[in-house]
């Protein structure tokens, strides 16, 4: 009989929910056999750690060429590809800019003109040079690089491959609002996500069901503060360094997870009414935008619930 079967874990500095559909003869095996896949994958691209192929990068930048893993010079490659396709609204490099305004250690800081403007010459992906026999250079001096907003996302992905080749067809993991999911319920019914109320994330806005697909959220919630009456999130535009404003809740519904975490990050960024007429050109991809004064923007042909 089946059944489903989860564990529950911190991994990427995030709550991570791993459930798989099985009679339980090799439930364990296969939970710990994810956990240990999004393991690998932090070890290797950690901001956090003296070890990481990341933290190498951000050492060596304007210094010397890195040569990394397959799986991280292709990472990166696809990274500068949806920086191009957002004209920069995604941006890996915006750990320079971020560092300006104190987020995680109390009240933001406001940078000076001047040091935001030089911040910004040594931010923005076109500064990322890829060779051949995966070398990577960051060409500018203080620059850094960060996974932050894809990586979760891309575990999912390596996390589901796995799986799947483990001849698993229903299972959900989800990295904080980070989901994949395929297949469905022990019961038989689809699994389905609810988006937070961004004005109280204890409450749930809208349903939506998933299978085979794949989605994120980037939301304020908890994360924002207010300068001269305006609410700013934590995201930032890498085009002007500053704090957005004017969003509260992205939620992207992709093929790939890696794909719907980038892409909630560069809707934020580009807002409502950009936003959704750029996923409109995507295929297979959707989004529900909620904006500042809580109004529901929701692209065509997405099914809600």
């Amino acid at each position: 009989m089946l059944r489903e079967f989860r564990r529950e874990i911190r991994l990427m500095g995030s709550a991570f929910e791993f459930i798989v559909v099985d009679t339980g003869d090799r439930a364990d095996h296969l939970l710990d056999a994810a956990i240990g896949e999004v393991q690998r994958l932090e070890y290797l691209l950690t901001e956090f750690s003296d070890t990481s192929q990341t933290a190498l990068l951000n050492r060596s930048a304007g210094l010397a060429l890195v040569k990394v893993d397959a799986e991280v010079f292709d990472l990166l490659r696809r990274c500068v590809e949806i920086s191009r396709l957002t004209q920069g609204a995604f941006d890996i490099t915006a750990g320079a800019l971020k560092k300006l305004y104190n987020f995680k250690s109390g009240p933001p800081t406001w940078p000076d003109a001047r040091t935001l403007e030089q911040t910004l010459q040594k931010t923005g992906c076109q500064h990322i040079r890829l060779l051949d026999d995966n070398r990577a250079f960051l060409s500018k001096p203080g620059m850094h690089i960060g996974f932050g907003a894809v990586g979760k996302g891309y575990a999912a992905d390596r996390v589901k491959i796995l799986l799947q080749k483990e001849g698993v067809q229903n299972a959900v993991i989800n990295a904080s609002g980070d989901l994949t999911a395929w297949g469905n319920r022990a019961d038989g019914t689809p699994w389905k996500v609810g988006i937070a109320d961004p004005n109280d994330s204890a409450n749930i806005a809208l349903w939506l069901p998933v299978d085979g697909v794949s989605v994120a959220t980037s939301g304020d919630y908890e994360q924002f503060f207010e300068r001269d009456g305006i609410r700013y999130t934590h995201n930032l535009d890498p085009k002007t360094g500053r704090p957005v404003h004017g969003v509260k809740s992205v939620t992207i519904v992709s093929p790939s997870a890696e794909l719907s975490d980038a892409l909630a990050t560069a809707v934020f960024v580009m807002g409502p009414e950009v936003g959704l007429h750029f996923i409109g050109q995507l295929p297979r991809t959707h989004c529900v935008v909620i904006d500042a004064e809580n109004k529901m923007h929701v692209s065509k042909n997405l099914t809600i619930i």
